[in-house]
């Protein structure tokens, strides 16, 4: 029974690595920008909300993000496992993500703390090419994801879920290491 909990900068490879370690496990990679572009493509009523806040420039809040995270765990492929990648972002999101498991029955949740340095990070997403991708955009999101991040790995840390894991590698490397923790 793997459930993992991905924690990392924009561009220290979350999305990659654990699409890759779901498929190697054959459980289900969630994450929370693909169950917010699929409840609004539904037209679900949780994504027609969302949709409206999106349209207007707006963050979809905590709670309508909560809800849709609580939906995606209840369904039936999530028994034997799941990989949770962008959420939680903050400690009230961690907290309200431990109650949800109590209630559904799952638990042992651990958390992948895959880190890289800022200068790795920025030289990576500019390499992506987006056009919203500039320097100082970059830069300015990876200072939010600092601050609002860092509690929540101590949160992880302090309960002794938190599981580093060295980001400034080859995506084969950070793999090996990845497989390494789910099947010691």
């Amino acid at each position: 029974m793997t459930r993992l909990i991905f924690l990392g900068p924009p561009g220290a490879g979350k999305g990659t690595q654990a699409k890759t370690l779901a498929d190697f496990l054959h459980i289900p990679h969630i994450s929370t920008g693909d169950i917010l572009r699929q409840a609004i493509q539904d037209q679900t009523p949780l994504g027609r909300k969302a949709k409206s806040y999106m349209d207007q420039g707006e963050l979809v809040p905590d709670q309508l993000v909560q809800d849709l995270v609580e939906e995606r765990l209840k369904q039936p492929d999530t028994q034997n496992g799941w990989i949770l990648d962008g959420f939680p972002r903050k400690v009230t999101q961690a907290e309200f993500l431990q109650e949800l498991l109590k209630t559904i029955g799952q638990s042992g949740e651990k958390v992948i703390n895959l880190d890289a340095p800022d200068e790795i990070v920025v030289t990576r997403l500019l390499g992506r090419g987006r056009a919203d991708d500039t320097e100082e955009v970059i830069r300015r999101r990876l200072e939010v994801y600092r601050n609002d991040t860092a509690p929540l790995i101590n949160y992880y840390g302090d309960r002794h879920q938190l599981i580093p894991v060295n980001g400034d590698q080859s995506p084969e490397e950070v793999t090996a290491a990845l497989k390494k923790i789910v099947n010691p």
